[in-house]
């Protein structure tokens, strides 16, 4: 008996490598996606800007990026002694406002880096709700100000479009070669409202349809459908019924290997992740002569990858483990 329907997903024309160099940003996929990949050993930036959940916030923070325009000054307030950007996430934070923009700054430069020589931008839509700062506009992040600050609407799919249009643009004009991976967040937005989260996800997913009929370089992944409808049960969430649960992560994180990386990737991530497993593995007895056996194993596997990944911090602690009293 079938307990869920799967469905094909495309291989994709312009498959990820370990050559590729990776910037992923968006909404809590971004950041799961991308820290998957970056304990795989791929060259990533993960939401520099910390999680940004709105298409068009996302776009304001990248055109920001490719023209080094400075960071709006009036956009920075003050919350229990540390300053924050409505632009960024409150995981960017100050202790004044010139630390809070060398921060900001720091970011906005890394960030242009990546687009300029990277090959992959992953850009993953939470939700097409949005607040507007009173006179100033969408802001990424609210940082807990009184609600009576902002005006909560729902963005229309044509103006999203006509934002992210023009972000590709100048994309291409940087860097012609990048090609872009849309995903929308399998993460449910529930504090809008059930029916309000189908709508804005319907929005965003269209959004990403058309996005990519117009842009030969845009690719989508369906890492909504695929939680939505092969893994279609509460049990595949967290506790909060709102984020998929590891296994529902490590699910997709399956279907994203077997659609974007290449086969030769494929084969050298399993390769990974077992050494990655072997080093999270905890003795009966760390002084026995098998463990001992064990870590010289793992030692000569890891100095057999570590000409082609850096695997320095991780030769160093089974080193320290054979030879306990050359450590400091």
């Amino acid at each position: 008996m079938r307990w869920s329907i799967d469905f094909p997903i495309p291989h994709s024309h312009f498959p990820i490598t370990y050559q590729s160099k990776i910037l992923s940003m968006g909404s809590c996929f971004a950041q799961t996606i991308g820290q998957k990949m970056n304990d795989a050993k791929f060259e990533i930036l993960i939401n520099p800007f910390g999680t940004i959940f709105h298409p068009m916030a996302l776009a304001r923070l990248l055109e920001v990026s490719i023209f080094s325009d400075p960071f709006d000054e009036n956009l920075i307030l003050e919350r229990d002694g540390m300053f924050f950007h409505y632009e960024a996430h409150s995981d960017l934070v100050g202790k004044t406002k010139a630390e809070l923009l060398e921060k900001l700054n720091q970011r906005r430069d890394l960030v242009l880096d990546f687009l300029k020589t990277g090959t992959h931008l992953i850009l993953t839509l939470g939700t097409a709700w949005g607040y507007e700062l009173l006179d100033q506009g969408l802001v990424a992040n609210c940082h807990k100000q009184p609600q009576s600050m902002f005006t909560k609407r729902l963005w229309k799919k044509e103006d999203m479009k006509l934002s992210l249009d023009v972000l590709f643009h100048n994309l291409h004009q940087i860097n012609p070669n990048l090609k872009i991976i849309l995903t929308v967040s399998p993460v449910r937005h529930l504090k809008d409202g059930i029916p309000e989260n189908q709508l804005s996800k319907s929005l965003l997913r269209v959004l990403c349809a058309d996005l990519e009929e117009s842009h030969a370089n845009i690719t989508y992944f369906p890492a909504y459908e695929v939680m939505m409808d092969e893994l279609r049960d509460y049990r595949f969430y967290k506790s909060d019924l709102i984020h998929p649960s590891e296994e529902a992560e490590n699910y997709i994180w399956e279907n994203w290997q077997q659609a974007l990386f290449s086969l030769d990737t494929q084969t050298k991530v399993a390769e990974i992740t077992k050494i990655r497993m072997e080093l999270a593995h905890r003795p009966l007895n760390p002084d026995s002569a098998s463990h001992r056996k064990f870590l010289q194993n793992l030692l000569s596997k890891l100095e057999r990858l570590n000409a082609e990944f850096d695997f320095s911090k991780e030769i160093k602690s089974i080193s320290d483990q054979l030879n306990p009293a050359t450590t400091n």
